[in-house]
């Protein structure tokens, strides 16, 4: 079964913000809305304070609690664990956006939207035999753009897949995790001991 995921690399990303820029000429978001933003954080203590950037959006959840409230049954979840928004069913209540930990859902023009990781990309590249993170043709618009090479997107199922052999590497963490959503991002900060 596939499951796709993306991996940012806390080490790598510079906070540049190319990824929301690219997310934003994709999907031609309005202003004020931003799938894919990254939080400038300080952390540490004086006088070792360090900035960090941190690459957030919709976390396409394997228990999503966007999909648990939805009174329309827009939300759903496919068998390759893409959350979607079925803007035809959605009567933008944004239950969704209440329900939701990471702050992902946006409500434009009555519905609700979110980050697709770029779902269209990734079937039609699919359908042609691409391999969404490794052909840019099927790979999400702000992975495409990074310019650190901080993002990265592939099959969490196939223990080949560049996902895979990051995880395995690297230390990681997804946010809240605790609140049992089961978030298909994850974030790596250092090398696996």
């Amino acid at each position: 079964m596939t499951k796709w995921a993306m991996v940012a690399d806390l080490r790598r990303c510079v906070g540049c913000q190319t990824c929301t820029a690219a997310c934003k000429q994709a999907n031609g978001t309005p202003p004020g809305v931003q799938w894919r933003r990254v939080l400038d954080l300080e952390v540490g203590e004086y006088p070792e304070v360090k900035r960090a950037f941190v690459p957030v959006g919709c976390m396409h959840c394997d228990q999503p609690p966007c999909m648990d409230v939805c009174p329309s049954t827009a939300t759903r979840k496919r068998a390759d664990g893409i959350v979607t928004v079925d803007p035809q069913l959605c009567i933008g209540c944004a239950y969704c956006a209440v329900a939701c930990p990471y702050e992902a859902r946006y409500k434009i023009d009555g519905i609700a939207t979110k980050c697709t990781f770029c779902v269209e990309r990734i079937d039609a590249g699919t359908a042609k035999g691409l391999t969404p993170g490794v052909d840019p043709e099927a790979t999400p618009a702000c992975v495409n753009s990074c310019i650190a090479q901080a993002l990265h997107f592939g099959d969490a199922d196939d223990p080949a897949s560049n996902v895979s052999r990051l995880l395995a590497e690297y230390q990681h963490f997804r946010m809240h995790e605790e609140v049992g959503t089961g978030p298909n991002f994850h974030y790596l900060w250092d090398r696996a001991p």
